[in-house]
């Protein structure tokens, strides 16, 4: 049975789009419910469902936020079993996030939760879940759709609406400060290549410099501009115009090349879709 997680910090809300889900989804299963978004990525942690409903406009951490936050969750690539999920934003009417939405990047659900635009919602969800369930079943996957929280076009609306909702958010990184041979190294984040973070530091890769940083790739994410850089990994960050080319190795991983290096950086299971059109 499909599984799914509901967030909104209005109690009534909840019951109502539970109430409408039972109706246009009878074998969804509600796993758990969050009253904010601190709350929504905990139990994402926790029960791992394969959708969860986050009202964009929560106190503390919005859905927005949120959303981004589920994204960087450990995955298969992290021996948890876990997919990730679908996500869908609950909200009131906003011209800009649904204009945002109607380009397909996210499915959305307008309060209340209308029967008949939920199913629509609902029957776009089913069908991308039934598209994955099939390549798990193939051997070739290298026409693997990624989750749509894994998708550049996601990332850069996740960013967009997190500055519409939060218009104190600082300026996205220019610059990188970095330790470069027991020195401080600033270093245009447009010259970087490639971020790539292991449990303690990120490296952060140029044509001509390798430098480390105290700074995890999930709030990388949050800081640099999403428009310059493409996650292929919950662990790596690479410069879209850095990109020469993907292959894959014998185990069947994808590979991404990057110019003017040898070294090849591995694409995770929830981004191979990315490249299916190279």
């Amino acid at each position: 049975m499909p599984r799914a997680l509901i967030a909104d910090d209005e109690r009534l809300m909840r019951e109502q789009l539970r109430a409408r889900l039972k109706e246009v989804w009878p074998e969804l299963e509600i796993v758990a419910e969050a009253r904010n978004g601190q709350e929504a990525v905990a139990l994402t942690e926790q029960h791992h469902p394969d959708l969860v409903f986050l009202d964009i406009r929560m106190p503390g951490l919005t859905g927005v936020d949120a959303a981004r936050q589920i994204a960087q969750l450990p995955t298969f690539d992290d021996a948890q079993g876990w997919p990730g999920c679908e996500i869908v934003f609950i909200t009131a009417y906003d011209q800009y996030a649904v204009q945002a939405f109607e380009q397909g990047v996210v499915d959305y659900v307008l309060k209340p939760a209308e029967r008949e635009r939920l199913m629509v919602t609902v029957q776009r969800i089913r069908q991308r879940m039934a598209e994955r369930a099939k390549h798990d079943t193939d051997d070739d996957k290298s026409a693997e759709p990624p989750l749509a929280a894994h998708t550049p076009a996601m990332q850069q609306l996740l960013q967009r609406l997190a500055g519409q909702l939060n218009t104190q958010a600082p300026a996205k990184l220019q610059w990188i400060q970095a330790t470069v041979r027991q020195a401080i190294q600033m270093i245009p984040v447009e010259d970087v290549l490639f971020f790539i973070s292991d449990e303690k530091y990120t490296r952060v890769q140029t044509a001509t410099v390798e430098a480390l940083i105290r700074k995890p790739i999930k709030e990388l994410v949050d800081e640099i501009d999403m428009n310059l850089f493409w996650q292929i990994h919950r662990s790596t960050l690479v410069n879209i115009k850095a990109i020469a080319g993907v292959s894959r190795d014998e185990r069947g991983r994808q590979l991404v090349s990057v110019r003017g290096l040898t070294e090849k950086l591995e694409v995770s299971r929830s981004y191979t879709g990315l490249f299916k059109a190279m």
